[in-house]
């Protein structure tokens, strides 16, 4: 049900990127920003640390069922395959231009997003899980605890995420790009984190095992620990982000909107401990949510990776369709979304209208694979 949950939140955000005018500007950045459009992008920093924590989580689960040897063998498989997926499956629908695109002069745009992240960390994954779920809790934590501590030595490029002019060891920390032949490549999310957040939900996979009584209420005490933690180190400004908060002039709205404006990648300390700690406290009371709601979010959760490959092509097809019809060509938006011509785009309550309709499209794809999951065993499914 959590897993349906995010990716569902997540298609807001995609969604957004290809259809709201002004989408560019990050809100979350502008204490300014109006109260909808913050939220808007605020709630789905919850979905890649939740998404990849449960990805370790499930890993965690299969040492039940999965000798260390075979579950290794499994993890670096798939995190190959999910790679392979990433760089020529979900950069072409980011950009429907596989032979390149003028703004980078001709070269094809490989974005390296939360794929790349899961993939990578799995391969990381099928080594470390040798070690048992003890030690990868424990390295895990470290990680997320420890790896801000880099922030005043590792570099940042000046340029984000299509700076090229780093050596490929800073996209372990930092959002950077490099040219790989006719590729652009650009490390989105620093992998670095990310394998600490796979690493911490592969060791917290024994919470998941007891029976649901103890589990909720383990579930219920370490979300609060985790969200009031993130409250007095926010609030402290002591660790955990380079970019503080500050009283704004603009009233208490304004202040709280940048206290909640964390930073996404990579993903700090205080990006995790304010997404996992709600997350988990859903989780503990999933029983009262009623019963229609989580049938249909379980089913998207059965099938995240058939809806994660789906929904970039329709919302790239979609958007396409809505710049024909505010009379723009179609070949202006066969490239990247941030290239889209300006002029274009929605208002944001019709934004929310278009994920509905991408959300509500891909349910009978989403049900027809979790029905073909839930009745056959053949190995290749595991790989969907």
């Amino acid at each position: 049900m959590l897993r349906g949950l995010v990716i569902v939140i997540m298609a807001l955000d995609h969604v957004r990127d290809f259809f709201h005018a002004g989408a560019l500007q990050d809100p979350t950045s502008d204490p300014n920003a109006g109260g909808a459009l913050f939220f808007t992008r605020w709630i789905t920093h919850f979905c890649a640390p939740v998404f990849v924590f449960l990805a370790g989580t499930s890993a965690g689960l299969m040492t039940a069922r999965k000798p260390p040897a075979a579950l290794g063998a499994f993890l670096l498989k798939r995190g190959l395959w999910i790679l392979v997926v990433e760089w020529f499956v979900i950069a072409t629908s980011s950009s429907f231009a596989p032979w390149g695109i003028a703004e980078l002069q001709g070269l094809v745009l490989t974005p390296l997003q939360v794929l790349w992240s899961i993939g990578a960390s799995m391969v990381v994954l099928a080594g470390a899980q040798f070690l048992g779920r003890t030690a990868c809790l424990a390295l895990g934590v470290a990680i997320l605890a420890g790896h801000n501590l880099l922030d005043p030595i590792w570099p940042v490029p000046p340029q984000g995420v299509f700076d090229t002019s780093q050596p490929v060891w800073v996209a372990l920390h930092a959002q950077m790009a490099i040219v790989v032949g006719p590729f652009f490549v650009a490390f989105v999310y620093p992998l670095l984190p990310w394998v600490g957040v796979m690493l911490f939900g592969f060791g917290c996979a024994g919470i998941f095992e007891l029976a649901p009584g103890p589990r909720e209420r383990r579930l219920l005490q370490w979300g609060a620990a985790l969200a009031a933690t993130f409250v007095i180190l926010r609030a402290s400004g002591a660790y955990g982000d380079p970019n503080p908060w500050m009283v704004q002039d603009r009233g208490p709205a304004a202040t709280l909107v940048d206290f909640l404006s964390v930073t996404k990648n990579p993903p700090i300390l205080l990006l995790v401990l304010m997404t996992l700690g709600p997350a988990a406290m859903l989780a503990a009371g999933w029983d009262h949510v009623p019963r229609p709601v989580r049938a249909v979010l379980v089913t998207y959760g059965r099938a995240p990776f058939a809806f994660y490959v789906a929904h970039f092509y329709l919302i790239h097809t979609l958007s396409i369709a809505l710049g024909v019809a505010q009379g723009f060509a179609a070949s202006q938006f066969l490239t990247f979304m941030v290239f889209y011509p300006k002029g274009y785009g929605l208002p944001l309550p019709l934004v929310y209208v278009v994920w509905l309709i991408v959300v509500a499209a891909l349910y009978p794809l989403v049900r027809w694979v979790s029905a073909v999951k839930a009745r056959r065993i053949d190995w290749w499914l595991s790989y969907l």
